[in-house]
């Protein structure tokens, strides 16, 4: 069985991710205040807004727990993890960024409860596959999660990296190591793979084959685990925890893709939400990770009362108030955030939840259920979007048009642009932006 001192040895020579020595990105996404508030209410749906929080990064990696500490800078972080080096990388970005909210400890997940203390936040991605036994871990992260904590939990799911298994036991056979020259032509070798192969199929462009830790990680880890949403929800169970939500639903979801419009929609809705699950991943069966928001089972009180399952959801509000765009010139939402009329929740929900014009309805009031009927309000003009892209302007005209072809007129609102980082346009009613003073949990986050 291999040992904690193989893995650490493991992640001193080859540290992951690749190290970091800046974090202006992060910092300049998360400048606006209602991304942390989304991501929050992402956690705790029903609760207002705090943060004076506790968060521990199991696992922390080269990075993880910085980012955590700079993008939350009214909350406590703290981040563990075996390696010596990676703990290095992060104190450097410490240091650098003056960031006394963040405290970092070389210790093991698994005697996480020397620390003494418990946590509102667990974020815990891409570490529990690699121990030598991940009940142990989890069960020790349980143990220092407070009541209403929510862990965040990243795990290998099984049946989309077959391909990397292969080509896992590949390796193996070839007694291909960790030295510079293997990394070297293992990378070279892989370019050649074919297209078809499972394994390009996992990995869809995702791995670097130029980056040594890259290729070491996914493919010459010591210990490396997978798990099927059945596995995943007895992991949950066995360690005294429940499951609370997909960290992103849709792929999850029977609504979802073209698994919707077949004649089985009906038999796969119609299952209990974890069989639902198992079934769909068996149908996609491409998913590569799995992330999941587990609670406590002990937990009192409903945590995540928004779901899609049955028809409720279709009388929820798109909230138009923050849009994160995908493509700058083109007016088409990458995140919309749905709010229940009836609890006042909020909760994120991916434009694949929703018909091909869901974002017309985006920003007023009506109910998700009116979508694909009229449009209440037209998309802005080719000459009002940023860079004035002849392509997107005529796109843009092509969504704005009715069913008859005529162009719709704009309503007479004072509509107007606003930007969410470079290039990027967003369109909001004045009439939406909330009042000062009103709660914040009550505010969209949108």
């Amino acid at each position: 069985m291999v040992s904690d001192a193989e893995v650490k040895d493991f992640y001193e020579k080859m540290p992951y991710p690749p190290p970091l020595t800046t974090l202006e990105e992060h910092r300049e996404l998360y400048k606006n205040p209602v991304r942390r508030a989304i991501q929050f209410h992402l956690l705790w749906p029903t609760e207002p807004l705090r943060e004076d929080l506790e968060i521990l990064v199991a696992g922390c990696g080269t990075s993880q727990a910085a980012r955590y500490a700079l993008r939350e800078p009214n909350a406590k972080v703290t981040g563990i993890d075996l390696s010596e080096t990676s703990l290095r990388y992060t104190n450097d970005l410490k240091q650098k960024y003056d960031l006394k909210n963040l405290e970092l400890h070389q210790l093991p997940i698994e005697r996480v409860g020397e620390l003494g203390r418990t946590f509102d936040q667990i974020v815990c991605t891409g570490v529990l596959h690699h121990l030598p036994d991940p009940n142990l871990g989890l069960r020790a992260l349980r143990d220092v999660l407070k009541p209403s904590g929510v862990i965040h939990l990243m795990v290998y799911a099984a049946y989309g990296r077959a391909g990397i298994y292969m080509i896992k036991e590949y390796c193996r056979l070839l007694g291909i190591g960790s030295s510079e020259q293997d990394l070297r032509e293992l990378g070279e070798t892989l370019k050649s793979v074919p297209g078809d192969h499972p394994f390009a199929v996992a990995m869809q462009g995702a791995l670097d084959f130029g980056n040594p830790d890259a290729l070491a990680d996914a493919l010459l880890h010591p210990i490396d685990r997978a798990y099927t949403v059945p596995q995943l929800y007895e992991l949950l169970e066995s360690c005294g925890l429940s499951f609370g939500r997909w960290f992103e639903q849709a792929p999850y979801l029977s609504q979802c893709g073209m698994i919707a419009k077949t004649a089985h929609a009906g038999r796969l809705a119609a299952l209990p939400p974890r069989q639902q699950h198992a079934a769909i991943e068996l149908y996609r069966g491409t998913m590569f990770k799995h992330n999941v928001l587990a609670l406590r089972d002990d937990r009192v009180g409903t945590s995540q009362p928004i779901t899609f399952a049955g028809e409720h959801w279709r009388s929820c509000v798109l909230v138009d108030r923050f849009i994160v765009t995908r493509y700058p010139q083109i007016h088409f939402t990458n995140r919309q955030i749905i709010f229940d009329r009836r609890t006042q929740r909020h909760d994120r929900l991916r434009p694949r939840h929703l018909p091909d014009d869901a974002h017309e309805l985006a920003g007023n009031r009506r109910p998700i259920r009116g979508i694909g009927r009229r449009p209440t309000w037209a998309l802005p003009h080719r000459q009002a979007v940023a860079g004035n892209d002849e392509r997107a302007g005529r796109a843009l005209d092509r969504e704005a048009r009715g069913q008859d072809g005529r162009l719709q007129r704009v309503p007479r609102v004072h509509e107007e642009p606003r930007r969410h980082g470079a290039g990027q346009v967003g369109w909001h009613r004045p009439e939406d932006v909330p009042r000062q003073g009103q709660a914040d949990h009550q505010q969209g986050v949108a």
